[in-house]
């Protein structure tokens, strides 16, 4: 039931929780209106009934019919910027529905996983916002409401959906555990526009991206047949599919097993492509930065006469992200409880006086791996506890792009079309103004699928939304793990050349963050300076203001000239020190050195290398995390490139 409101303005004397009519859940007081447009309101109400749409800013009631089960869609016109406004429906019998305190203004959904996620107020991840408290403390603005979507999946679209907080919002102090981009980009709009503002946070730490676009168009995207075949084959039946599922990844183990390096498991590793680690503790932040992919790690366990075949209980840690552990060469558990202490039981047949052999095989898909500081790391017999943190032995095995690809888990919220069909699908009635994503950590190491599929999304939302123009804002990637000079072979890198190849499509636009990342943090704290970039361009695009730039020169020509390429960008470029970094130049035979660089009037840059004769391909700012330091007049960062994609 909807809230029933005390009302003043002569449509009626009061209201009690009886009301006949309910609506979706994101149809709520407080809420805005994207103005100037026409909102469906979907409902229930008696069978049959009439259900009649009274509003203070129509002149006359609309008026609509209930189907056989009591669903009714009425399409209300929107007033222009203002409010507060008033909405009674009624079926006729009982109190009616009312919803107040309605506001119309501009609407924007925001969406994508982490860094979307990431919240005014507080975060999941160890993060904050930058001046986190003194956004809060500020934050007390009634013209800018909020409507936060829970988390939640479907293998079939929705209608309705769950939602935070009741509904939509007025933005205070106690209602910042809401997106920060999303928060600070509406304060940006009511500020610059003068009118009301809401933002729809749909968002969903860790995911992907095929999660969020619908059945249909995924299946022009290569890479998910499987999944897709599942879905359907199973008449998207949970349990069918959580079978399918399960065979799946039995076989991604299996292929797992073989893909890797084969050596005795209970016998200690030593010589080429082992090292020492540090653990419990993350790789990246001590022998292998920037490393996604298959580690094993070894330890010896000695122990005692006296515990010679009991049983053991062994607790490896919280392993991120998935574990494959052995005693004395025996499997003894794995693949389970991901984000959870590692805990398993060694039969007392495995255990013997001396050494002992723990072997571990970690794999890591996305940001860090190892095992989480602060774990504990042990092993038990008798009551007696043997630590195991310390130095371990160690071997990288294979990146995750040589890797067998692991099928998406249905029960989680990874699996292709689940947050479209929960989080989004049940919105298309809500006309918005556009969407501002941030999304595609999760994806790296899929470039070459990310292109085809983040545009099959952008055009998927806006068909949904029955609104071809609708604009489509996104953030491309910003700098993370260890800084290389020289890193052709970048999987940031080529994400962010995929994400940008969006801009491909009308009515999108990109905002660069690649100067505002963390070499540890996947989850940079500036996210105002994220939000700026992104109200920028829709100032311009959206909102007519001429006098905003939205976006840094692109490169316009690249040509070579002797043993140096000759760059023209399409404006002023410049540095912020006389050193111009950031660039690698390649020959034709596909190897790359760090360039020298030099400014050539205000929009030319020179680059060369004494390591490339011929140079042929020019990339900039091409690597995790790379170094450029090129920007526009305008303070906005030059976009990464490469003159051979």
């Amino acid at each position: 039931m909807k809230k029933i409101c005390l009302l003043g303005l002569g449509l009626m004397a009061a209201a009690s929780a009886s009301a006949k009519v309910t609506l979706s859940q994101f149809i709520t007081d407080n809420m805005v209106m994207q103005q100037n447009s026409t909102m469906t309101v979907p409902g229930k109400a008696l069978p049959g009934a009439k259900v009649t749409v009274k509003t203070d800013w129509l002149d006359k009631p609309l008026a609509v019919k209930a189907g056989a089960d009591g669903a009714f869609r009425v399409d209300v016109p929107t007033p222009a910027a203002g409010g507060p406004f008033t909405m009674i429906l009624s079926d006729g019998d009982g109190d009616p529905t009312v919803l107040c305190n309605l506001l119309a203004g501009e609407v924007w959904i925001c969406s994508g996983q982490s860094n979307m996620e990431f919240m005014v107020n507080r975060n999941n991840w160890g993060s904050s916002l930058m001046n986190g408290d003194v956004v809060v403390a500020t934050s007390q603005h009634p013209d800018i409401r909020i409507l936060k979507v829970k988390q939640q999946t479907s293998y079939t679209p929705l209608d309705d959906t769950a939602v935070a907080n009741g509904g939509w919002v007025e933005a205070n102090p106690a209602t910042m555990g809401v997106s920060a981009i999303g928060y600070l980009f509406a304060l940006q709009m009511h500020d610059e526009l003068g009118v009301p503002v809401g933002i729809i946070d749909s968002s969903w730490g860790g995911t992907v991206a095929e999660a969020w676009t619908p059945f249909g168009p995924l299946e022009s995207v290569p890479g998910f047949e499987s999944q897709l075949n599942a879905l359907q084959s199973s008449g998207f039946d949970a349990e069918r599919i959580n079978k399918v599922y399960n065979q799946q990844f039995a076989q991604w183990t299996e292929s797992l097993d073989k893909a890797g390096r084969e050596f005795d498991r209970g016998v200690m590793q030593s010589g080429a492509g082992w090292g020492k680690m540090p653990l419990p503790g993350i790789w990246e932040n001590s022998v292998l930065p920037g490393f996604d992919g298959l580690v094993w790690i070894q330890r010896e366990l000695e122990l005692p006469a006296e515990a010679a075949g009991k049983p053991l209980t062994l607790e490896v840690g919280v392993v991120d992200d998935l574990d494959d552990t052995y005693f004395n060469g025996v499997r003894i558990g794995g693949y389970e409880n991901p984000g959870k202490s590692r805990v398993y039981e060694v039969p007392g047949n495995l255990v013997k006086a001396g050494k002992n052999v723990i072997t571990v095989k970690i794999v890591d898909f996305m940001g860090e791996g190892g095992v989480k500081d602060g774990s504990k790391m042990a092993a038990a017999v008798d009551g007696k506890v043997y630590p195991l943190d310390g130095e371990w032995s160690y071997c990288a095995d294979m990146t995750l792009a040589e890797m067998p690809r692991r099928p998406s888990s249905p029960q989680g919220p990874n699996y292709p079309t689940v947050l479209y069909n929960a989080m989004i699908n049940p919105l298309k009635v809500l006309p918005v103004k556009g969407v501002i994503w941030y999304q595609g950590c999760s994806n790296v190491g899929r470039a070459a699928q990310y292109e085809p599929l983040f545009k099959s999304l952008i055009g998927s939302w806006r068909t949904a939304f029955d609104n071809p123009e609708m604009s489509f804002y996104f953030v491309q990637l910003a700098g993370y793990l260890a800084q290389k000079n020289v890193q052709p072979e970048s999987e940031w890198a080529l994400l962010r050349n995929s994400q940008a190849k969006a801009l491909e499509l009308p009515n999108t636009g990109m905002a660069v963050a690649i100067d505002l990342g963390h070499p540890t943090d996947i989850h940079p704290s500036n996210k105002q300076e994220v939000a700026r970039r992104l109200g920028l361009i829709a100032l311009s695009r959206d909102y007519g203001r001429k006098d905003v730039v939205y976006k840094a020169p692109v490169l316009k020509s690249a040509k070579a000239d002797g043993n140096k390429m000759v760059l023209k960008f399409d404006g002023a470029v410049k540095p912020t020190s006389v050193a111009v970094t950031g660039f690698i130049v390649g020959g034709k035979d596909g190897k790359f050195a760090y360039a020298n660089a030099r400014m050539v009037g205000d929009d030319t840059i020179v680059v060369s290398s004494p390591l490339v004769d011929k140079p042929a391909v020019v990339r900039y700012d091409w690597a995790d995390y790379p170094g450029g330091n090129l920007y526009g007049t305008t303070g906005l960062p030059v976009a990464p490139f490469a003159t051979d994609l």
